[in-house]
């Protein structure tokens, strides 16, 4: 059914709401990211809309949506994935529905108490869950500084590069079942190490080299029939939005499996990522201009027209179990990225791989030119050659301890307001007794 288009909010010079929201608060009315929540008074998961310390519920306003919207992406929806599914014609009329009701001249849920009362929840009190349900998992590796700085670490800096990698987005399946929301304590593995660099045979052991991976993940809006590709031209219309992601790497496990199919076990115990989805359109003004980067020139299947690089600030900080404030050991930026995330969906599909909605990939480590744009443990200590100091607590690490809290932040800075990510955390557990 063609929907009739109700809700035509598009007016540029609307950039307040009723809810007042802090000039530095990640969840600006610029930005109104989607995420799905419960309190502990309705247990039921459902739509939320970040603005400001508030959520917005999605199901106590459905009423002042396009019916046909309200049934098909609100009514009984306990994830984002038929929202996602939905295609960019009712993410429009979405987005427009939303930035009706909360803005300062609409009077919707700002002229009724009771509605106001009822759909308009404190952040704090909210409980978050995974946005989607998530069918498949795939992790790129798509960080030219990245994957130079780990290339010279193992092979030296002639051979830093695989003679794949600057033709094609490099990426392996990861574990969807183990991808958890923010908050969400992660337990060191345990699996099979060398016990010293010269070893050649195994033991069982709880990894010694456990990591955090600064990354941002997408997820799949409408997918594609089994055989058909996604092409470049129309690509940008499958991407629905992006998160935060930690993708906690074993790096002594990984070491030992990785030849010759990749990581495994050094991987699936354990990916993290934010619970608010930033939506393509909030992150659409901070797209940076053309400038063709790939040398050589991509095949025509991956060549890009018009930029899909974005200018978002991230960090990681760690706070150890004796630190009273965490500190920042990376601030990077997810414009490094040399493979977009459409050229990393098409050749993901070029095959004729069916997408489905909610399916999430990650964009692999970022990592900058800098010694403090560096994303992961294993760079910032160069594979444990050099100490990384956590701030002023006269604590030093190489690798994660346990008790450590890993904790990655990310926002788009616009003028007078950001369009952020909130937090993605996770706490380093012991491992399991190995006897």
């Amino acid at each position: 059914t063609t929907l009739l288009y109700t809700i035509k909010f598009e007016d540029p010079s609307c950039t307040m709401s009723f809810i007042e929201v802090d000039k530095d608060s990640d969840f600006s009315y610029q930005n109104l990211p989607y995420g799905i929540f419960s309190t502990t008074s309705n247990t039921t998961p459902r739509i939320g809309v970040a603005i400001g310390d508030y959520v917005l519920d999605i199901s106590a306003v459905k009423h002042l949506f396009h019916p046909e919207i309200a049934a098909k992406c609100i009514e009984g929806q306990r994830s984002l994935n038929a929202l996602m599914g939905s295609g960019r014609q009712v993410w429009t009329e979405f987005r427009n529905t939303v930035k009706k009701i909360l803005s300062a001249e609409d009077q919707s849920i700002q002229g009724d108490v009771q509605l106001r009362q009822h759909a308009i929840i404190p952040a704090s009190s909210v409980i978050m869950h995974l946005p989607a349900d998530i069918g498949d998992y795939t992790d790129f590796y798509s960080s030219r500084n990245h994957a130079t700085n780990v290339g010279t670490m193992f092979r030296g800096k002639d051979n830093a590069l695989q003679p794949n990698w600057l033709h094609l987005p490099v990426g392996y399946h990861g574990r969807a079942s183990s991808v958890v929301v923010s908050g969400t304590a992660v337990k060191r593995p345990v699996g099979q190490i060398l016990p010293t660099p010269t070893a050649t045979t195994p033991i069982f052991a709880p990894c010694k080299l456990m990591d955090f991976e600064l990354e941002m993940g997408f997820f799949v809006g409408p997918g594609n029939q089994f055989g058909e590709p996604i092409k470049m031209e129309n690509a940008a219309d499958h991407i629905f939005g992006m998160v935060l992601m930690n993708d906690w790497s074993a790096r002594d496990v990984q070491k030992w499996e990785y030849v010759p199919l990749g990581p495994f076990n050094a991987k699936n115990f354990g990916t993290t990522i934010s619970p608010w989805v930033v939506t393509m359109d909030a992150l659409a003004p901070f797209r940076l201009p053309h400038t063709p980067k790939e040398d050589p020139e991509p095949l025509p299947y991956l060549k890009e027209k018009d930029s899909y690089q974005f200018n978002i600030e991230l960090f990681v900080a760690i706070k150890g179990e004796e630190m009273v404030e965490p500190a920042v050991v990376s601030h990077s930026n997810f414009k490094y990225m040399y493979w977009s995330p459409r050229q990393q969906l098409v050749h993901h599909s070029v095959t004729g791989c069916n997408m489905r909605p909610g399916d999430l990939l990650g964009s692999g480590t970022i990592s900058g030119t800098e010694d403090h744009e560096l994303g992961c443990m294993l760079e910032l200590c160069w594979k444990g050659t050099r100490e990384v100091k956590l701030g002023e607590s006269g604590e030093i690490r190489k690798f994660l301890k346990d008790g450590d809290e890993v904790l990655m932040t990310g926002y788009a800075q616009g003028p007078g307001y950001r369009v952020g990510f909130g937090h993605c955390s996770g706490k380093v557990l012991p491992a399991n007794n190995v006897q």
